[in-house]
């Protein structure tokens, strides 16, 4: 996929990795303002194309007293609100039919969540709208499996497409990322490596995910050396008090460090 068709999005003429970034859920006005701020700060000095990431609902909680939302709308005007302020591209995930149309007359990429990247009918949606999108491994997808997906988008018109890596269960209660699939998956489509989601903990009694977000390095720097197209990350200035995922998030301290190491170990693997 030609990244300078995507609305907005910066730098693209370099061989740096592009990101999508940012809190895992839209917890407020002025929060999003803050992280997008910081990212786009970072990102711009470093010419890392950068599609800012947030959730306007979150429809997969494991406890029914888990925070969904502040409305569907509010969190859509939001994300809106960042595109426009900062001039930059937004990704949102999508979770029923009706909810396509709706989030992309605000934002510039429709994302797919894993455990739903079967459901054809979501999938055909989001890809009539003309949109960006972006398609999550399912943690219980093989690499090659995900070809099927991106045939559902491009077979309904829309050649926007791309696969994003989340890990793979192994077992019931972590995550392990096959650096195997990612040159299958980019036979297929731009391929992302989501480096926070791959290290969730799910399942614990608590009924709230855990994490090890202290791999994160570990994770992204395997990513760019097996030569993904893109990172996805989730970012928060106090994780600990998110509202969603904080367990697996990146403190947004911990941002520019992390990177500039990755710039750096990019330009090395694009001179092999």
């Amino acid at each position: 996929m030609n990244l300078e068709r995507i609305s907005k999005l910066k730098h693209t003429s370099g061989d740096n990795f592009f990101l999508l970034a940012g809190p895992c859920a839209i917890e407020g006005e002025n929060m999003a303002m803050r992280i997008a701020e910081k990212i786009c700060t970072i990102t711009e000095a470093l010419k890392i194309p950068f599609i800012f990431k947030g959730s306007f609902k979150k429809a997969n909680r494991s406890r029914v007293d888990s925070f969904t939302g502040i409305g569907d709308k509010k969190a859509l005007q939001i994300l809106q609100k960042v595109s426009l302020a900062f001039d930059v591209p937004t990704v949102t995930d999508i979770h029923d039919v009706s909810d396509a149309d709706r989030a992309a007359a605000y934002v510039d990429v429709l994302q797919i969540p894993a455990f739903l990247v079967r459901q054809t009918d979501l999938v055909v949606a989001a890809a009539k709208t003309g949109k960006t999108i972006n398609l999550k491994k399912g943690q219980f997808m093989s690499a090659e499996s995900m070809q099927h997906a991106v045939t559902k988008v491009t077979d309904s018109g829309n050649d926007k497409v791309m696969i994003t890596d989340r890990g793979t269960m192994f077992g019931y209660q972590d995550m392990i990322v096959d650096f195997r699939g990612i040159p299958i998956m980019k036979r297929y489509a731009t391929t992302v490596l989501d480096i926070t989601h791959s290290l969730q903990q799910p399942n614990q009694s608590s009924g709230v995910t855990g994490g090890r977000p202290e791999m994160i390095e570990t994770i992204a720097r395997a990513g760019i050396a097996t030569g993904v197209d893109g990172l996805f990350l989730e970012t928060h200035f106090d994780p600990k008090s998110a509202k969603s995922d904080g367990a697996n998030m990146l403190h947004l301290d911990l941002l520019e460090p992390l990177l500039r190491n990755l710039v750096a170990l990019r330009k090395v693997v694009n001179t092999l």
